[in-house]
């Protein structure tokens, strides 16, 4: 990940919530990741992440210590990766460019088959910073979809949409490599990218569990998978910006993906939840000599890789919505919940520009932010005042925060109007606020 000196405190939000449903104009449930049955992926080999880790450390310390652009372990590094994609029988192109007086080096790899005009791309920086081999920062995001992509090739998967993965270069200089790639993409092509996932140090020593908050098909399906091993997750705020999806973002393409964290220190909250200490970095060797091998989570690595390979069987096989193929309305706007009190707290979307009813499976995304869950009751309302329940209060369910999706049959509701998302803490005793309330239409 690239240096930045901003360190940025991360929101405190816990996994899926398993809300109670009271009985309303329409049931609502919580939305299995695209809204259908998910695809059950093959399990991606620890032993084989880590031997590709062991490969990486190994290719660093015979090449000066490090694998950094314009040095020889990045380009051996490379070589290394594109023999092993070549020989599964992917098409691979070398991508040159030049930055501060050297050349760098894209590898892009093309998995045979499926729709060109659909294409799912995964990517990770391969290059470290000069200090060190950079095992975890970013080796780690590196083997992972290098396995998942051997993967793809040991199992012979023909997903219905096109399969990209991509090694960037000099990511630590600023996103130079991925930035390159971008700007060189004709604008049809850009267009052909339903979606950039990236994966950017997935194997910090003392973890978090980490899913960016861009586009809501990648980010719910990553929450599912994770809810589903029942690990929390919190949306990731540290890297904004720092890292490959930045340029795909700034051009419009729909982005995702995961981390671990890097120097900003868990808090008690996060170890209480993940395990871990509190009051130290997610990786204490971050751009330190120090990010060896040794400095990996085994358990963190694995969940992670399964997760990439969970988003990729099921954004590729073309059994949901393609990322980015929903509108979206948000508010983001921190909405405070009287404690305890008879008055709600409400969120307010105004949709406008969707022809006709809302649809039979409208997306709620709710992030509240609550010391204790269990007091919140958490209802949809239509721009007509009819009234969808999302949960109920349940005095005996004591986690925090709701962080999830339901869908919702709106299908009787005219879509264009003021929908609100109405939060009333049934309970006195524990505090919080709205962070975010969003409706996706498909």
């Amino acid at each position: 990940m690239k240096i930045s000196a901003r360190l940025s405190a991360v929101l405190a939000a816990s996994a899926l919530a398993a809300g109670a449903f009271a009985a309303a104009p329409a049931t609502a449930q919580v939305a299995a990741g695209t809204g259908t049955a998910a695809v059950t992926p093959p399990d991606i080999s620890l032993t084989n992440v880590k031997q590709h880790l062991a490969d990486l450390q190994s290719l660093a310390s015979a090449n000066g210590g490090n694998r950094a652009h314009g040095r020889t372990g990045y380009k051996a590094s490379i070589d290394f990766v594109k023999a092993k994609l070549d020989a599964a029988g992917f098409t691979t192109t070398l991508q040159t460019f030049t930055s501060s007086g050297a050349t760098g080096y894209n590898l892009i790899a093309d998995w045979p088959g499926g729709d060109a005009n659909q294409v799912v791309l995964l990517g990770s920086h391969l290059d470290s910073v000069t200090a060190g081999p950079g095992i975890n920062d970013n080796g780690s995001g590196s083997a992972a979809i290098l396995e998942t992509a051997l993967t793809v090739a040991r199992t012979n998967f023909q997903p219905t949409k096109h399969l990209r993965f991509a090694w960037w270069g000099a990511e630590e200089l600023g996103m130079v490599g991925s930035r390159y790639y971008v700007n060189n993409l004709p604008t049809a092509d850009r267009s052909k990218i339903s979606g950039y996932l990236n994966f950017d140090m997935l194997g910090s020593p003392n973890p978090g569990y980490f899913v960016y908050d861009d586009d809501p098909t990648i980010e719910q399906t990553f929450k599912t998978y994770f809810a589903g091993i029942g690990v929390p997750t919190e949306i990731e705020t540290e890297g904004d910006g720092r890292s490959d999806h930045a340029p795909f973002k700034s051009a419009g393409i729909p982005v995702g993906g995961l981390f671990s964290g890097a120097e900003t220190y868990k808090t008690a909250a996060q170890a209480q939840k993940w395990g871990g200490t509190s009051g130290q970095a997610f990786d204490r060797c971050y751009h330190a000599s120090c990010d060896t091998t040794a400095n990996v989570n085994d358990t963190s690595l694995d969940r992670n890789a399964d997760a990439i390979a969970y988003a990729v069987w099921n954004l590729a096989s073309g059994g949901g919505t393609p990322p980015g193929g929903g509108k979206v309305f948000s508010n983001d706007t921190d909405v405070a919940i009287p404690d305890g009190g008879a008055t709600a707290a409400t969120s307010t979307v105004n949709v406008t520009g969707i022809t006709g009813n809302a649809p039979s499976n409208l997306a709620v995304g709710v992030d509240i932010v609550h010391t204790w869950r269990g007091d919140l009751k958490v209802d949809l309302l239509a721009p007509d005042g009819s009234v969808y329940a999302l949960k109920a209060a349940n005095v005996s369910d004591s986690a925090d925060n709701v962080q999830t999706t339901y869908t919702v049959d709106a299908s009787s509701e005219v879509a264009n109007g003021a929908w609100k998302l109405r939060v009333q803490d049934m309970y006195s005793g524990d505090t919080g606020y709205i962070n975010s309330f969003k409706l996706t239409f498909p």
